[in-house]
C-alpha cells in the first residue's frame, strides 16, 4: 500500500504548502529589512566604524539570513520536484492499471513495462543521491567561504586599526618578493652554468 499511496495528498496539502511558503517569504523579507536597518545603523555617523564586535554581529546575522533563504529555496524546490514526480508517477500508475485491467492477454508486455518502470525509479533514486551529495559539497564550500570572508574582514579591521601592523605586513611581503627574486636569479644562473658545463 505504501507504493500505491501518493506522498502528497492532493490540493489541500498544496494549498497548505503555498500558504506556508508565502508566510516564510514574508518573514524572510522582514528579516532582510531588519538586517538593512542594522547596516544603516552601523554606517551612521554616531557609531564608530571600527567596532569589531558590532561588525561581527552584523556579518553573523547576514550569514544566518543567507542560510535561511538558501534552505527555504532548497526545500521549496525539493517539494516542487516531489510533487511533479508524484504527478508523473500517478499518471504512469494509472496507465499501468488501466492497461492491466483492459488487456489480460498481453501479460508479458505488462511485466516488461513494470520492470522498465522499476529501472526508471532506481535511476531516479541514484540521481537524487548524487544531487544531495553535490548540494552537501556546495554547502560545505559556502560555509568555508563565509569563514574565509570573516577572517579577511577581521584582518582588514586589524590592519585599519593598527597601521603599524599594516606597514609591517607590507615590509614582510616586500622582503618575501625580494627573496623570491634573488632565489630565482640564483637558480637561473646555476642552471645556465650547468648547461654551459654540460655542452662544453
Amino acid at each position: 500500500s505504501s507504493d500505491t499511496t501518493p506522498l502528497l495528498n492532493g490540493s489541500s496539502q498544496d494549498r497548505m504548502f503555498e500558504t506556508m511558503a508565502i508566510e516564510i517569504e514574508q518573514l524572510l523579507a522582514r528579516l532582510t529589512g531588519v538586517n538593512d536597518k542594522m547596516a544603516e545603523y552601523t554606517n551612521s555617523a554616531g557609531v564608530p566604524s571600527l567596532n569589531a564586535a558590532l561588525m561581527h554581529t552584523l556579518q553573523r546575522h547576514r550569514d544566518i539570513l543567507q542560510d535561511y533563504t538558501h534552505e527555504f529555496h532548497k526545500t521549496k524546490a525539493n517539494f516542487m520536484a516531489i510533487r511533479e514526480r508524484e504527478n508523473l508517477m500517478g499518471s504512469v500508475r494509472k496507465d499501468i492499471e488501466s492497461y492491466k485491467s483492459g488487456s489480460g492477454v498481453n501479460n508479458r508486455r505488462t511485466e516488461l513495462f513494470l520492470k522498465e518502470h522499476d529501472h526508471l525509479r532506481n535511476s531516479d533514486r541514484l540521481i537524487e543521491e548524487t544531487i544531495s551529495i553535490a548540494m552537501a559539497t556546495k554547502e560545505n564550500m559556502t560555509s568555508q567561504r563565509g569563514m574565509l570572508k570573516s577572517i579577511q574582514s577581521k584582518m582588514n579591521t586589524l590592519a585599519n586599526r593598527f597601521p603599524a601592523v599594516n606597514s609591517l605586513i607590507q615590509r614582510i611581503n616586500l622582503r618575501k618578493r625580494r627573496d623570491s627574486l634573488i632565489l630565482g636569479g640564483v637558480i637561473g644562473v646555476c642552471t645556465i652554468l650547468l648547461l654551459l658545463y654540460a655542452f662544453h
